[in-house]
């Protein structure tokens, strides 16, 4: 089984992950040892930079009884123009696992036809899904379940739009996008979704969005690879912030977040990041908890 993309769980998958995530989530603070991944080892192949995403799989190998080797672009034969199902044939004969960090979809979904172990999508740029189950998990901690709430995206239609349209479209809650009209998420990964869940909106304002939302949303206007286009994409993203006044048009005890590395005073601005409705630095943590219950699933 790979985890390339969120649908390609069922709405058991995930229930069975959260509870599995929340279950290692208390054994650790408790300091009780579960090491069901001694003796395997997993493969971080990196064609982005990373924080969260390489020291969250890291330490989650480490604690489960593992071991993680990290590959980026430049340390690469992929990176020297090696065939993708190359490197995936002989990877597989190395590692229990693989995580790949990089580019298109079609990266991945390559690397993983040709792989004889499990493939972990750790971000592409059409899909990032362990980051999606991890605001998911957030979302349960704070809110007491995802069922009946209403969620809002503000912001760029990007990769983690497009994951949260595949949690609404599996998991039935209300999703509210609010994007510029150049920068709409997907437009299959959209229709796929509101097929499944007639509570699926694309919105014209971050004030509609934001309206009695239980969680919000956003990311960088401008992401990896996309520097380029940060002036132009300022001038179009006037005024889709996350700040006080949207906040206001929220449920009172809505909670706020993001996804990080956040760009304060353009998606998001300092005091609603810093203040008492954000979820972020919990949300942060849980992408390690969500993925050593992905990594136990996957290759114990």
């Amino acid at each position: 089984m790979n985890l390339l993309k969120l649908s390609d769980l069922t709405k058991s998958d995930i229930d069975v992950l959260l509870a599995s995530a929340a279950s290692l989530k208390a054994r650790q603070k408790r300091g009780i040892p579960h090491q069901p991944l001694k003796g395997k080892t997993l493969g971080l192949i990196f064609e982005k930079s990373s924080t969260r995403t390489r020291v969250s799989f890291e330490v989650a190998m480490q604690q489960l009884g593992g071991t993680a080797i990290f590959i980026s672009n430049k340390d690469s034969q992929m990176g020297r123009g090696e065939p993708i199902k190359d490197t995936a044939r002989v990877m597989s004969r190395y590692v229990d696992g693989v995580v790949i960090r990089t580019f298109g979809q079609d990266i991945i979904e390559e690397f993983a036809r040709y792989s004889a172990v499990p493939v972990i999508n750790g971000l592409t740029d059409g899909h990032h899904p362990c980051q999606a189950l991890a605001d998911i998990m957030t979302v349960v901690e704070k809110k007491g379940g995802y069922r009946g709430m209403k969620v809002c995206w503000i912001g760029d239609g990007n990769n983690m739009a497009n994951s949260w349209l595949e949690a609404a479209g599996i998991l039935g809650f209300e999703l509210r996008l609010a994007c510029p009209k150049n920068y709409l998420p997907d437009s299959k990964i959209l229709k796929n979704a509101k097929a499944a869940n007639e509570n699926i909106h694309l919105v014209k304002t971050p004030q509609e969005a934001a309206k009695d939302a239980d969680v919000l949303n956003t990311d960088v206007w401008a992401s990896m690879g996309q520097e380029k286009e940060a002036t132009a994409r300022k001038k179009a993203f006037k005024g889709f912030t996350i700040n006080a006044k949207i906040l206001a048009l929220a449920n009172p005890d809505a909670i706020v977040l993001h996804c990080l590395p956040a760009h304060r005073g353009e998606e998001i601005t300092d005091d609603v990041i810093e203040g008492a409705n954000s979820a972020v630095w919990d949300e942060a943590e849980n992408r390690l908890h969500i993925q050593k219950a992905i990594l136990e699933r996957l290759l114990a």
